[in-house]
């Protein structure tokens, strides 16, 4: 609600067209009515057009996962309709919280990176303002917000965080937590981007007929390239990329630097990649395991 409303007095003076989707995730009763009610409001603020959007959340990945790929889907799909750009109001606690769940979870320097403040067709214009100011924002205009639930169910990640973790954090460790990690997270998107660029480079010369990779192309590369480049790989070939986690990529490494003669890595996707002749390549598993 705070950023619908920063984005409608902006748009007076840039001469936007402003509308709101309001994607209802079905996963709580009521939560039709709660939409309309958003529709409503935020129609009187003079927002045009208001859609609501209800999407089936499915089951993979759990229960966060699934809601955010369905919400970004219908996202996605509605923007592409006349090319608008769309505004997410992430602000820069939840990208506090992304960068602690990218750490503890061991993900590398990419999810330290936390949320980009551009990806196609999105933006996030709040990163570098907290969530205790939109609240202070809604409250000063007078504009109602929907406190969802969900945010306080402590059975999501996310939620332990915010309410139990960062606090603790900000207790024992002092203030500023929550802005140093923001500030990690736009360090640590740079140094990303220079190595996925680097790794992109790498991974053209070491391409192979038919899809493969050259081993000694990648076995002579800095490990943080060459791991990149297996993973962007295998996710190529058809794993999910979800699934493929640092124990995958560790296996896809050691065909090319451990190399004895093993018979092959399974992957996510019912895959394997295997070795043949300085070459890997992957193909589809024709047994279970």
């Amino acid at each position: 609600m705070a950023l619908a409303a920063a984005t409608l007095f902006e748009s007076r003076a840039a001469g936007w067209q402003v509308g709101v989707v309001i994607v209802d995730h079905q996963l709580q009763p009521g939560s039709g009515q709660v939409a309309a009610a958003v529709s409503r409001r935020l129609s009187s603020l003079g927002m045009d057009p208001v859609e609501v959007i209800a999407v089936q959340v499915g089951r993979h990945g759990g229960p966060e996962a699934s809601a955010r790929a369905a919400r970004y889907d219908a996202l996605v799909t509605r923007a592409a309709l006349d090319g608008s750009l769309v505004l997410l109001g992430h602000t820069r606690d939840d990208q506090a919280e992304t960068v602690l769940l990218g750490l503890v979870r061991g993900s590398g320097v990419r999810s330290l990176s936390g949320m980009p403040a551009v990806r196609e067709p999105f933006r996030r214009p709040l990163l570098g303002v907290s969530r205790a100011q939109t609240t202070q924002a809604c409250e000063a205009i007078g504009v109602e917000v929907w406190r969802d639930p969900h945010n306080d169910d402590e059975r999501y990640a996310r939620v332990r965080v915010r309410h139990q973790v960062l606090p603790m954090l900000e207790r024992l460790l002092g203030p500023g937590v929550t802005e140093a990690l923001a500030r990690t997270a736009s360090l640590a998107r740079d140094d990303a981007d220079a190595l996925d660029g680097l790794a992109a480079e790498l991974r053209h010369r070491a391409a192979a007929p038919r899809g493969g990779l050259e081993v000694a192309a990648l076995g002579s590369s800095p490990a943080a390239l060459r791991r990149r480049v297996l993973r962007g790989w295998a996710i190529a070939a058809g794993a999910p990329a979800g699934d493929l986690s640092a124990t995958h990529v560790d296996g896809l490494d050691r065909l090319v630097v451990g190399w004895h003669g093993q018979s092959g890595v399974d992957l996510p996707g019912r895959l394997v990649a295997r070795r043949e002749a300085g070459v890997l390549r992957v193909c589809g598993r024709t047994s279970p395991g």
